[in-house]
């Protein structure tokens, strides 16, 4: 199947985020992406990949159960998707043998992208690549357990910051390796996500790994955004992650976009609405419990109802629910006949932050190669893991 998405049409990747792209969040994608481009009269094929939430090997090979509910696929989910997490070359290796031998997923990304400092400060995450030994291990081992039956990716950010570049020594690192593509967030580890996603990085990563497939991550807020990327880097893909929060659409739009067909117009608070209401209803079911996912789906009402007047205290109200019936009581009073903005929903959302200084192990810097003491650092990394 990846051969064929790669032959046939750029590739549209869900970012896997953390508490975001569970299984419940990945169906609202899909459904909404269909429904935004049946409505305009188009094809509702979607090969688009929705990644799950970020695990960590050593929790998988454990058999943790909270691990296997993040790789927990509904029966129609094609084709399925995990991202690893792993600072041990042995440990990596055997979690992708298990996912192969077990066959939990059909395509296995491997998180060299996260920024957050109590992964870095141990070495792990986006600080990982400045080691290229422990990097390459790591990636070798993963393509080598795969054998050639499951496509092995690699998603990764520029470097530790813009003095400490790694991006093209581990995207060559990675292309020798013999993965399947390498994904490029266009930020350093300490821009986290603030600041512009520099888009000449990506394209120079195109230019020095001509043999494998090169996919765009950073400032897709529309499907024009996308059209854009792919024209001034010449990448073969794109990754969306914040774009999408709220606007669960945006995949149908992208796919319309690169099929060369007319990009469906933003969705009225009639749509936006339902789809709010059919992902509360998708956390419940999926957690077995109403009010955990209310609880969990408050965190996505600011992104939903961005941009649609709605009111300060029903605003306020609807990111404390505790049930559904209490939801649709606070949707009923929502003029559903608003148009969203095409300005608002193109605007950036999510977490932001501004330059910070990346938290690193005592010495990190010192050597591009990894020592003793950094080997018993980086495994706590294993341990501590967030974000993505």
């Amino acid at each position: 199947m990846f051969a064929d998405l790669l032959a046939s049409e750029p590739v549209i990747e869900l970012a896997p985020m953390a508490g975001i792209t569970n299984r419940a969040f990945r169906r609202v994608c899909r459904e909404a992406s269909r429904d935004i481009r049946t409505a305009a009269g188009q094809s509702d094929n979607d090969g688009t990949i929705y990644v799950a939430e970020m695990t960590t090997s050593i929790a998988l090979l454990m058999g943790n159960q909270e691990t296997i509910d993040l790789i927990t696929f509904d029966s129609d989910e094609s084709p399925r998707s995990i991202q690893l997490y792993g600072v041990d070359p042995d440990i990596v290796g055997r979690a992708v043998a298990l996912v192969v031998e077990q066959d939990l997923a059909d395509h296995i990304d491997l998180n060299f992208g996260c920024p957050v400092p109590k992964v870095t400060r141990k070495g792990g995450g986006s600080a990982l690549p400045w080691k290229r030994d422990l990097f390459s291990d790591i990636v070798n081992a993963a393509v080598k357990n795969a054998a050639g039956k499951v496509p092995v990716t690699v998603k990764m950010r520029i470097g530790i910051d813009d003095e400490h570049h790694t991006f093209l020594d581990a995207g060559k690192i990675a292309s020798n390796a013999g993965v399947y593509w390498v994904a490029l967030h266009g930020r350093t580890a300490a821009q986290y996500y603030g600041g512009n996603a520099d888009w000449q990085a990506i394209a120079q990563l195109v230019d020095h790994i001509p043999n494998t497939p090169v996919l765009g991550n950073g400032d897709i807020w529309s499907a024009t955004n996308a059209k854009e990327m792919m024209e001034q880097t010449g990448a073969r893909g794109v990754v969306i992650g914040r774009g999408c929060l709220g606007r669960p659409w945006l995949f149908g739009q992208i796919r319309s976009a690169f099929a060369g067909l007319p990009i469906p117009d933003e969705p009225t608070a009639d749509v936006i609405l339902n789809l709010l209401r059919r992902h509360a209803d998708l956390l419940a079911t999926m957690h077995g419990d109403e009010f955990y996912g209310c609880r969990e789906m408050r965190k996505h009402m600011a992104w939903y109802l961005k941009g649609l007047v709605v009111g300060s205290e029903v605003r306020g109200s609807i990111a404390k629910i505790e049930s559904l019936s209490e939801l649709d009581d606070l949707i009923a009073t929502i003029d559903r006949s608003q148009q969203l903005s095409t300005e608002i929903a193109h605007s950036p959302r999510g977490r932001t932050a501004p330059s910070r200084r990346v938290v690193l192990p005592e010495g990190w810097l010192d050597s591009d190669q990894l020592s003793v003491l950094d080997q018993a650092e980086v495994r706590e990394a294993e341990l501590n893991v967030s974000g993505g």
